[in-house]
């Protein structure tokens, strides 16, 4: 199936559901409102022409302050069609919130919490959501552009200056 076939099977099933298909590049992308990803995802699982049953990667990623936009991308794959598909949703950066997909895929997890921890998204009815890379107190994420390093952590110097 081709990613505007996969699209126009998913708008014919999921009710307001607007989609935006980018092939322009390499790896073709639907870009998915925020509302609609764990829908949309619970969907392509379960629908028996797609059965995307692997989450292979989720990955967050800062446009930075001047673009004031956050973005999320699933890779997905289906072992039994070899279909492989990429879905993408933007986020405001202010409030960048979406709902979990662990209740479709177990691997969410983990890849959910690595995201908020570096990035900053905020994954709603998340089972578990909390650091998994930095220290529980730690401050901020560090993955956003803008992101100030602390000069000390527990007295450690965390922020090193050239000589």
């Amino acid at each position: 199936m081709t990613t505007e076939e996969i699209a126009a099977l998913i708008q014919e099933n999921i009710k307001d559901c607007e989609l935006e298909v980018n092939t322009k590049l390499p790896q073709h992308e639907i870009v998915v409102p925020a509302d609609k990803i764990e829908e949309v995802c619970q969907f392509l699982k379960t629908d028996k022409t797609t059965f995307f049953d692997t989450l292979s990667c989720l990955t967050g990623l800062d446009n930075g302050p001047a673009k004031k936009s956050m973005e999320v991308l699933y890779h997905l794959y289906s072992i039994p069609n070899g279909y492989r598909l990429t879905l993408k949703v933007v986020l405001d950066r202010e409030d960048p919130k979406l709902p979990s997909v662990t209740s479709v895929w177990k691997a969410a997890n983990w890849h959910e919490r690595e995201a908020w921890d570096l990035v900053g998204m905020k994954f709603e009815n998340h089972p578990d959501l909390r650091r998994i890379l930095s220290a529980d107190d730690w401050i901020g994420h560090p993955l956003q552009k803008d992101y100030k390093e602390q000069d000390t952590y527990h007295g450690i110097t965390v922020k090193y200056e050239k000589d």
